[in-house]
């Protein structure tokens, strides 16, 4: 796999959701990296990145205020995200060492609304 990362060559990714971003990065340098640079199958590079999407769904974005299901839905992409990060992993085998990061953000939030 040909990644753009500051590492120059890395074997050491993290899945993990953000805002406007594809939910691979390298883990030594923090580098964002294209997910078709991932060498997976189309359905669960397209699985990925409709997760990915999802992102940020527990907040009100325009109030800057978790929603009140907000804790809920983060769980549930979380569990959705350690899901994909093992079919990474089962595509992919030994050739890297790949880590889910979950979002906590629900708890920044819960801290503010205090």
């Amino acid at each position: 796999m040909n990644f753009n990362c500051a590492c120059n060559e890395t074997n050491e990714l993290i899945i993990e959701g953000d805002v406007g971003a594809d939910p691979i990065w390298c883990s030594k340098c923090g580098c964002n990296l294209e997910i078709e640079a991932l060498s997976v199958s189309k359905m669960l590079e397209m699985e990925l990145s409709s997760w990915a999407m999802t992102y940020g769904e527990w907040i009100d974005w325009d109030k800057d205020v978790l929603l009140p299901n907000g804790i809920v839905l983060e769980k549930e992409f979380n569990a959705r995200g350690l899901i994909l990060t093992e079919k990474v992993k089962q595509e992919i085998g030994d050739q890297y060492k790949i880590k889910f990061s979950p979002s906590s953000s629900t708890r920044l939030y819960a801290k503010k609304e205090l």
